[in-house]
């Protein structure tokens, strides 16, 4: 008998993660549902998908109820770079609690296994380095930032308490730093700002002194990360953190990005936001020993590879205004 085919909704399946998760599971062999708002993804993103008669795409909010018939939930709807959660801090907040109780209903309804991208934002500036899954984290509720960081806690909440009440089938990432093709120019998001001001010649911002630090994961690393912890066994739970632990400082990332597109940019130096973390490192031994993981690529390629995304978005944006 053939093997039944399954049926995996991605939410946030078009954003920067959502996309390339997407592309990973339709080359496996699965039919993918993708349901996003737009808000900060992009069908420009699925355009290699589009054609393909097992993936779909279906406009729609989480924080609205959504009845589908589908095997497995990835639930990645909600904006991640500062920029973009603190325009609407309100609905952020709304996507990672009601969307999740939405998500969640719907995976007890059809009795589906259901991933949750958390974030490593739940530390918040971290007193314990580097993190480990058992660190509650230092979080102010009540900053700009609270939307996005409070919003993921609640939502690894409200997880595991569906797991505790109803049994269902649940997996926690903690998502660190992660950087690729895909990302949005001007987001605000480090990897992405620097490598546009290096390229555009634009004096490089570093917020504070640059010495604090980030550990940056390749987008396929990560991929493989979430589809690894997805397919597990019901009793590997998480939280999970997922990001590379190679730690690098602001400054020295800078360098880097300056030295590999041959910048003429100056160092900029700007006041730390508030509740910006100092440091950010992942303990990845439960990620190593759990899904026999680890990051195989290396901050020079991965960066090389985003670089000429950037390159070629900007050439095409050039061709475009031309005309």
């Amino acid at each position: 008998m053939l093997a039944r085919r399954r049926r995996v909704l991605v939410t946030g399946g078009a954003g920067f993660l959502g996309s390339h998760l997407c592309e990973r599971l339709v080359s496996s062999g699965n039919e993918v549902l993708c349901v996003d708002n737009f808000y900060t993804g992009s069908r420009d993103n699925l355009a290699g998908l589009l054609s393909n008669q097992k993936f779909e795409v279906i406009r729609h909010d989480i924080t609205f109820p959504l009845y589908v018939e589908v095997d497995e939930i990835f639930n990645l709807a909600c904006p991640a770079s500062p920029i973009h959660y603190q325009h609407d801090p309100v609905q952020t907040t709304k996507t990672s609690v009601h969307g999740s109780i939405n998500m969640l209903g719907l995976a007890k309804r059809i009795r589906a296994k259901i991933l949750q991208a958390s974030t490593s934002e739940v530390y918040g500036d971290p007193e314990v380095h580097p993190q480990d899954e058992a660190y509650w984290g230092r979080v102010n509720p009540i900053g700009p930032r609270s939307c996005y960081d409070e919003g993921k806690r609640c939502a690894e909440t409200l997880f595991f308490d569906y797991r505790r009440q109803h049994k269902l089938s649940i997996k926690v990432a903690r998502i660190f730093n992660t950087y690729g093709p895909r990302m949005r120019p001007y987001d605000g998001r480090v990897v992405s700002n620097f490598i546009v001001q290096a390229l555009t010649n634009q004096p490089i911002t570093i917020y504070g002194d640059g010495k604090q630090t980030r550990s940056f994961c390749y987008v396929d690393d990560l991929i493989d990360g979430l589809v690894r912890l997805m397919n597990t066994c019901d009793d590997v739970v998480g939280p999970m953190n997922l990001g590379n632990p190679a730690e690098i400082t602001m400054l020295e990332l800078a360098a880097t990005i300056v030295n590999l597109t041959g910048s003429r940019s100056a160092i900029e130096f700007k006041p730390l936001p508030i509740d910006d973390p100092k440091q950010r490192q992942p303990n990845i031994r439960l990620a190593q020993d759990s899904l026999g993981w680890h990051p195989a690529s290396s901050l020079h390629d991965g960066l090389r590879k985003t670089i000429a995304y950037f390159e070629s978005l900007m050439i095409a944006r050039g061709a475009e205004a031309a005309i």
